[in-house]
């Protein structure tokens, strides 16, 4: 077979893996993703091997291998500097926890091993002359671009359940349709997610929200109904999916996963300290949990200080700056970065309570923030360039209000001489010497108000203008 896809030196490694099996008088075949992939015209970063032979047949042909999993008759061969995985045409049964086979047959006929398989699509294989080994039709779906189970549906997903995931993530991923009978076997199958874990399930999700086509998927998840079946708590309805659709249709845009999921919290209007506990519940690594809820919390902070600072009053676009200042000081530039690409991925059309993601209800939030949204564009109208090209960054108003673009957060950014009290010219032993005080909760305090106040450029950042302001700021109280 002549690779397009897969890098030339594993291609000719694995070749070298079958051939091994043909001299030994066993059929062999690339089987699964890759050739699916290789169809497609999609990089090709594994390959998977099914044979005639057994698994100890296997592992005497070869002397670098190892038993990944031989009761399942799966032996990974080492050739060459690349693993393949080795698989006994085998056919399962009793799927007691809808998840593995309880009982696990190995044949000699490759047709029944594909009939195994889940999806028409991974069930092609491929010689090494080329031809392919397709009893289900699997190339024509790909070319009519289409998830179709292989046999029935129903019996596909109450096999395993958790094929139902992957279903929806082929489809989005691919940017494929799904078949109706395999919809329909979904859709009276759903409940059975509940029996696999949650792990499994946030991996399927996490490919499905880092792929290129991730608002097609949530999509179909809304219109399934799977997750609120599963093990971990999906605190919307399929009304809210749909409400928050609006604000999805540019989650492929952001770049990284972490935007992407902040995205996908923030239209459904969730607080951060809930995403945090729903992000831990569906055992997301804290590093990632971490992310995405300070993001969230930039949200917060932000819509906070747009609905508290009157608009109208003197000083009312200072006092913002200075808020956004303390915003970024508080949650990292990282964070607040990350909340101004996600506003600029939000469609235009949005509303501006939409936009913004706000929780609260009730008419008094709206109006509020849309007075001190309108007031506040007032006040910058002059410190925004009018002969910038429109480029499409948000503006963080409502329809009608001049306004507040996400370029403007970025140069209030920008100004600040510093970021974290690592920078700052002064050391608190050295503020406490200098106040003759024991140290305590106050040093903490003194040190981020000078923190802010040499971010917000009020005083230079080196050791006797520190000392002096400090001294100022203790006699203040």
């Amino acid at each position: 077979m002549e690779w397009k896809m897969a890098p030339s030196g594993m291609a000719e490694a694995a070749g070298k893996v079958i051939a091994t099996l043909h001299a030994a008088g066993r059929e062999a075949y690339f089987v699964g993703g890759c050739i699916r992939d290789e169809l497609l015209g999609r990089p090709v970063h594994d390959m998977d091997l099914t044979t005639s032979a057994l698994p100890e047949e296997v592992m005497a042909m070869f002397t670098r291998c190892v038993p990944t999993g031989l009761a399942h008759g799966t032996v990974t061969v080492l050739q060459d500097g690349y693993s393949f995985e080795v698989t006994t045409y085998r056919t399962e049964s009793g799927y007691a926890d809808h998840r593995r086979p309880e009982h696990v047959f190995f044949v000699s006929d490759v047709q029944e091993d594909l009939r195994r398989r889940d999806f028409t699509i991974n069930a092609i294989c491929c010689g090494l002359d080329g031809q392919l080994v397709d009893p289900f039709g699997g190339a024509a779906d790909l070319k009519h671009r289409l998830i179709r189970c292989v046999g029935t549906a129903e019996e596909r997903f109450d096999e395993d359940a958790l094929r139902m995931l992957r279903c929806v993530r082929f489809a989005s991923v691919l940017d494929f349709a799904i078949a109706k009978n395999t919809w329909r076997g979904l859709l009276r199958q759903r409940d059975k997610l509940a029996h696999i874990a949650v792990e499994r399930l946030r991996a399927e999700l996490e490919r499905m929200i880092e792929g290129p086509h991730p608002a097609r998927g949530l999509g179909l998840l809304a219109r399934s109904g799977l997750l609120p079946r599963g093990k971990a708590p999906f605190p919307w309805t399929g009304s809210d999916m749909a409400a928050a659709a609006a604000l999805l249709a540019g989650i492929g845009e952001l770049p990284g996963a972490l935007l992407r999921w902040a995205l996908l919290l923030h239209a459904l209007k969730t607080p951060a300290a809930e995403a945090d506990a729903l992000m831990r519940a569906w055992t997301f690594p804290g590093a990632t949990r971490s992310a995405v809820t300070s993001v969230l919390r930039v949200r917060e902070a932000w819509t906070a200080a747009l609905a508290e600072v009157p608009p109208e009053s003197p000083g009312g676009t200072e006092a913002l700056r200075r808020r956004w200042i303390a915003t970024v000081l508080a949650l990292g530039t990282s964070a607040a970065e990350g909340w101004l690409t996600l506003l600029e991925a939000v469609p235009e059309a949005a509303s501006s309570q939409q936009r913004l993601g706000l929780a609260q209800s009730g008419p008094g939030a709206s109006v509020q923030l849309h007075l001190a949204m309108q007031g506040l564009g007032s006040a910058l109208a002059e410190q925004v360039d009018p002969s910038e090209p429109k480029t499409g960054k948000a503006a963080v108003q409502p329809s009608g209000a001049p306004a507040l673009s996400t370029g403007l957060l970025r140069s209030w950014s920008a100004s600040m001489p510093l970021q974290t009290l690592a920078e700052l010219a002064v050391t608190g032993n050295e503020l406490a010497v200098a106040m003759q005080k024991r140290p305590g909760p106050w040093l903490g305090e003194l040190l981020h108000a000078l923190l802010q106040a040499v971010a917000a450029g009020d005083i230079a950042n080196n050791k006797q203008s520190l000392l002096q302001e400090a001294k100022r700021m203790d006699n203040d109280e």
